[in-house]
């Protein structure tokens, strides 16, 4: 989900604007929702990488677009980024789900970052997944289980190691990422979620969740024009308006499914991001609570600059470059595949000084 409070703001003041007719539109089904929050994420939910890419040092990665992994041209594809480095094969793999509340969002708007984090040594794919409310869910779920399929399936072709696979996301891709965790290590939840998993425990070596949205409860008291437009977002993601009554809430809900089988995860939010202290935070007291190895990157809430919602992507802040290298770090830990570093200074910073290890608690 890429949806500011101010722009969330300035799109609830539209809707109000456009009239009682209006209105009741957006009260009898979830499309006209859909479509307006949509409309807000493709102006401001792709990655500024003119701003972005000045900033990083020089790297070359070799990107294959538009891979289909669902069997057809007509379905969702995936991009596949890789370090030209032909002696770090077989690279572990970061699979990436990108955000947009359940309806709306591209791997294409993620893409520049996955370039960058590619250039640290990994194979890293944005995963393309159908959106509500074409789609309902779980199908972006299984989707989403096909893409680790096609991992194992194109390994030899594309020097990938089916054994180190990182799950991750940001916003709404996070929850999909931890769905998808809780799929693979959960045998048990995966038949409640109708997934066969494509991968087992033992090749999920970690996640990175970026600023997202773990507890369905909360959202539903969520207030403000992010907690309206969220709800308006799961009512035409779940086909439902008491979207919160439904089965699909309940297996969205992370915190209540977690177990010590969670991988070790990478947890971070802005600290102007009111989603963090509702749902990144609890959900990395819970992981810790359960002895789930965890790296947690948050900032006081009295913070300046204020970070907001999907501050990570913003390279051109050294508060987003701070969670990048902490990200390549964490990477490096889980998988034992060092990063490259990207200069002298980075180096120091890409040497972490944990261990990852299913008894061990991590915090940063």
């Amino acid at each position: 989900m890429k949806l500011s409070t101010l722009t969330a703001a300035g799109l609830l003041s539209g809707v109000a604007a456009a009239g009682i007719a209006a209105a009741a539109a957006l009260h009898r089904h979830p499309l006209p929702s859909a479509l307006l929050i949509r409309g807000v994420f493709a102006g401001a939910g792709r990655v500024p990488a003119k701003k972005m890419l000045p900033h990083i040092p020089r790297f070359t990665v070799t990107g294959h677009r538009g891979l289909e992994y669902l069997g057809t041209a007509a379905k969702p594809s995936l991009d596949l980024f890789l370090p030209d480095d032909p002696d770090r094969t077989p690279l572990p793999v970061v699979l990436w789900i990108h955000g947009g509340a359940w309806i709306s969002g591209s791997k294409e708007d993620v893409a520049p970052y996955l370039k960058v984090l590619a250039g640290y040594g990994y194979a890293v794919i944005g995963v393309g997944y159908s959106v509500s409310p074409k789609a309902i869910y779980p199908a972006a779920v299984r989707e989403l289980n096909s893409a680790l399929g096609f991992v194992r399936e194109h390994a030899d072709r594309y020097g990938l190691d089916p054994n180190r696979i990182v799950l991750a996301g940001d916003s709404a891709g996070a929850q999909l990422a931890a769905q998808l965790a809780l799929a693979v290590t959960n045998s048990g939840y995966a038949a409640e979620t109708g997934v066969i998993p494509a991968a087992s425990p033992e090749q999920l070596c970690g996640i990175v969740l970026n600023c997202g949205v773990f507890d369905l409860e909360s959202v539903a008291r969520l207030r403000g024009p992010v907690g309206w437009g969220l709800r308006k977002a799961l009512w035409s993601y779940t086909g439902s308006k008491d979207w919160a009554a439904t089965s699909a809430a309940g297996h969205m809900s992370i915190p209540e499914h977690v177990d010590h089988r969670f991988p070790p995860t990478y947890i971070s939010g802005g600290n102007g991001d009111n989603l963090t202290l509702t749902q990144s935070v609890p959900l990395a007291d819970r992981l810790e609570a359960l002895g789930v190895p965890v790296v947690r990157r948050f900032w006081p809430k009295n913070y300046k600059p204020s970070l907001g919602h999907e501050y990570q992507f913003q390279l051109h802040r050294p508060e987003a470059m701070e969670s990048l290298h902490e990200t390549a770090a964490f990477l490096e830990a889980v998988t034992g595949v060092s990063a490259l570093p990207r200069n002298p200074l980075e180096d120091q910073v890409l040497r972490p000084d944990f261990d990852v290890r299913p008894d061990v608690r991590l915090s940063a």
